[in-house]
């Protein structure tokens, strides 16, 4: 292949994944008053990253679910993460602690989904998963956020529908 074949193969792949991308539908993901969620800090009680992992990744599974044309708003209203945190005298710091009572992952979220040529979907709901620790999860155990993004899974699929349907 010559070099200039290359740089248009090059060119043509960067076009379609753009394109591609871009027919998958817009997401829009955000937190609303995240001072006064629940629980989402983690053991240094510092909340910023797992608000930057949840954010994250509820953009990339509504990415997944979304297709041409469609346009989804997600507004996090409260957040409380699997487990609590309590003080470890061994450890001699802050550790989560799971215990599979009432201390199970719930999100609350408000999500507005636009279609072309369809009146626009506006629905809040809290999405939970009291069983956390009885199921199997593929997530390994040092994945952040694991429950909730099992979770968050099963939510995605039920609402708008299966990834592999699609």
């Amino acid at each position: 292949m010559r070099p200039t074949t290359r740089c248009i193969t090059a060119s043509l792949a960067l076009v379609l994944a753009a394109a591609a991308a871009q027919a998958a539908g817009t997401v829009q993901v955000s937190f609303v008053e995240p001072e006064s969620f629940s629980d989402v800090r983690d053991a240094r009680f510092d909340s910023t990253e797992n608000l930057r992992q949840l954010k994250s990744y509820l953009e990339e599974q509504a990415s997944r679910h979304l297709t041409d044309g469609q346009a989804l708003t997600i507004e996090v209203l409260d957040v409380d993460l699997a487990g609590e945190i309590r003080f470890s005298q061994h450890l001699h710091n802050d550790v989560r602690v799971l215990r599979g009572r009432a201390d199970w992952p719930r999100i609350t979220l408000r999500y507005t989904l636009a279609s072309v040529g369809q009146p626009a979907r506006r629905v809040e709901q809290t999405v939970y998963d009291m069983a956390y620790l009885q199921r199997l999860n593929h997530y390994v155990g040092d994945e952040p956020l694991r429950y909730e993004k099992r979770m968050l899974d099963e939510w995605f699929d039920a609402q708008f529908g299966s990834i592999a349907a699609k």
